[in-house]
């Protein structure tokens, strides 16, 4: 009896072994997805502060790598989805004003056009789409063209925070040797 037993148990644990799929999960990505909100997580709240995100942004950090970024990998005057794979998303939890213009809570896109001096930022209706390609300027919501301010150290993979003063949340763009910043009217 314990023979049959032990080699019921043994064809047991060798079916269940072989039932089992071997999953291959894909490699790290070259250009991680990473997230910023604002008001960011990290800042220390009073108790009448309200810490709910007003505004987060969603996009992938594709690194320098010592290229000549902006006029070379990211063209000037060509669309581009502020960074890289999917475009990149911005989702306001409350109603914005960007450029003047009311923007409504919700999920949209963000491109760019770079230029040397300045970029145009847009945002736009259209979802998930990969990179600028089926960009339709169309679905648009608002325009805003901003200064660029160029750094003297390199910011070596792309980065998006938020900085702030009274109702403005400025989204600051960041890579290579420029930064750009979008103010966002929270309030």
């Amino acid at each position: 009896m314990k023979k049959l037993s032990l080699m019921v148990v043994t064809l047991f644990a060798a079916f269940t072994v072989q039932a089992q799929e071997v999953v291959k999960f894909a490699p790290l990505d070259a250009s991680p997805v990473d997230i910023s909100y604002f008001p960011n997580k990290s800042v220390k709240f009073k108790k009448t502060d309200n810490p709910n995100p007003v505004v987060k942004v969603t996009y992938a950090r594709p690194s320098a790598k010592g290229r000549t970024i902006f006029g070379d990998i990211v063209k000037f005057g060509e669309v581009w989805r502020v960074g890289a794979n999917e475009n990149t998303e911005i989702k306001f939890y409350k109603a914005v004003t960007i450029g003047g213009k009311k923007v409504a809570a919700g999920t949209y896109s963000l491109f760019a056009i770079p230029e040397k001096d300045k970029w145009t930022i847009i945002i736009n209706k259209e979802l998930d789409l990969w990179g600028g390609y089926a960009y339709d300027e169309s679905k648009d919501v608002v325009r805003v063209s901003v200064p660029v301010k160029p750094v003297s150290e390199v910011i070596e993979a792309l980065s998006i925070a938020f900085t702030s003063k009274d109702s403005v949340a400025n989204l600051v763009i960041g890579w290579d040797k420029t930064t750009v910043e979008l103010p966002i009217t929270v309030k």
